[in-house]
């Protein structure tokens, strides 16, 4: 059984890739001073993410529709992230966003529908 589960997780991610492939979302226009400014808010986020993941994919997706260039990191491409994102963030879960602050400190944001809450709360009039 264990054997099938494969097979049909590989399919069905790469079926969730490709429907977002197909269906992205158009990024919104900014004049260049804003979009700079957001890409400079947006230098001290990470997005911890798998690329097959729908919750993963409802993030990734609006951020390209509100045009923010955040850094995308797969955990499981580096011991590394995944080591980061359990140790300080607390969990290996993802989506999940990293937020540092001016002091350096971070704030781990889990759960897609918060993450996309605080990117319209910070972006969306911008």
């Amino acid at each position: 059984m264990k054997y099938l589960f494969l097979p049909i997780h590989f399919v069905i991610g790469n079926l969730i890739r490709l429907v977002d492939f197909l269906t992205s979302p158009t990024p919104i226009k900014r004049p260049d001073s804003e979009q700079k400014s957001v890409a400079e808010k947006c230098k001290n986020m990470t997005l911890y993410h798998y690329p097959a993941c729908p919750f993963c994919v409802r993030v990734r997706r609006n951020m390209k529709r509100l045009n923010l260039p955040i850094r995308q990191i797969d955990p499981r491409k580096d011991p590394q992230w995944m080591q980061t994102l359990e140790q300080e963030g607390g969990k290996v879960q993802v989506p999940c966003l990293q937020i540092v602050d001016n002091s350096g400190n971070s704030t781990w944001m889990y759960e897609s529908a918060d993450i996309n809450r605080f990117l319209e709360q910070q972006f969306a009039n911008t």
